[in-house]
């Protein structure tokens, strides 16, 4: 049985991607300057313009529900604000009505944070009839630097083991093109937690790592089929190459994103506001890693050129075999 979706998509395509890249490279130029901008000014630590979650920043974070009633956000913020030995506190109503409150504060310097918590809970139970405690995360400021340290690295070797791949299975002017387009997803998706004030936590790392595992996989598929197409068309324009070469692949990755999209919208619905920012991250790392692949990673190598020439090209097969012809 085929799919609806499948039957919609035409067997064969024939878009001139290539004759707007240059559209395309002022609108992502100005759109990484931007993302830029959004995430690291005010230049403050530990996390500039990002909306750093406890995980990073230190702190605590309580969930509280009334068994479905609505929670009455002042008063709990009137409860809240009478404790001297809390700082930063803030309260966000969760699902519609309000039907849960999550609670944070900086952790306070001293004493026993565990403790604290218990007093806090104790306290607006006291205030809250029936309240329950879902979701409780006590995170010290020790704690959240070195957890901020060992995210940025593992941002920083993803990319470098991913450069080290594609310097190896492909030509440098594939490698640079891939490199280039990794960059401006990670720097996108940093804009996006920016702009919108999303929860920046180590679930957002994650949600980053995973978009650089997909940025690069659809772009190897697009850089592979362009391989074949370079010895295949030896005559054709490199644009044209490269138009073919996305065209022959387009069917492949949409059915691909739309399917990984549709999953992860049912997760960001249904998995709580624990899951939503990293379900938000990854659609949009999707979407803009298929951008990528079309309008960043192919026209740097239209921009640098390859080698065509039939008795220098270097040749390296499907299975990694290296050689000269």
């Amino acid at each position: 049985m085929a799919w609806p979706l499948i039957k919609l998509l035409p067997a064969k395509t024939n878009f001139r991607f290539v004759a707007f890249s240059k559209i395309a490279a002022v609108i992502s130029i100005v759109a990484v300057i931007g993302s830029m901008a959004l995430t690291l000014i005010p230049f403050e630590g530990p996390c500039g313009g990002l909306n750093c979650g406890v995980d990073f920043k230190g702190g605590t974070v309580l969930e509280m529900n009334l068994g479905g009633k609505s929670v009455d956000l002042g008063k709990l913020r009137g409860a809240l604000t009478g404790d001297e030995g809390l700082h930063d506190v803030q309260v966000q109503g969760v699902g519609e009505n309000n039907t849960a409150a999550m609670i944070r504060f900086e952790t306070p310097e001293g004493g026993n944070p565990a403790q604290k918590v218990e007093e806090i809970k104790t306290h607006l139970s006291g205030q809250f009839e029936g309240a329950q405690y879902t979701r409780t995360e006590v995170v010290g400021p020790k704690v959240s630097g070195e957890l901020l340290t060992g995210g940025i690295v593992a941002l920083f070797m993803a990319i470098g083991l991913m450069m080290v791949y594609i310097w190896f299975r492909f030509e440098w002017q594939f490698g640079l093109g891939a490199v280039i387009g990794l960059l401006h997803d990670v720097i996108l998706t940093f804009g996006l937690f920016a702009l919108f004030d999303l929860e920046f936590t180590l679930t957002a790392v994650a949600a980053i790592l995973t978009i650089i595992g997909y940025s690069m996989n659809d772009t190897v598929v697009v850089f592979d089929r362009f391989r074949e197409n370079l010895r295949k068309y030896k005559k054709l324009p490199l644009g044209d190459v490269i138009d073919l070469s996305i065209n022959e692949t387009l069917s492949r990755t949409i059915i691909t994103g739309v399917t990984a999209i549709m999953a992860l919208l049912g997760l960001a619905i249904l998995g709580g506001e624990a899951l939503f920012s990293f379900s938000v991250a990854l659609m949009f790392g999707i979407i803009i890693g298929t951008y990528s692949s079309i309008y960043v990673a192919a026209p740097v190598i239209l921009l640098w050129g390859v080698n065509r020439n039939e008795a220098d090209a270097e040749i390296v097969d499907m299975g990694g075999f290296k050689g000269r012809r």
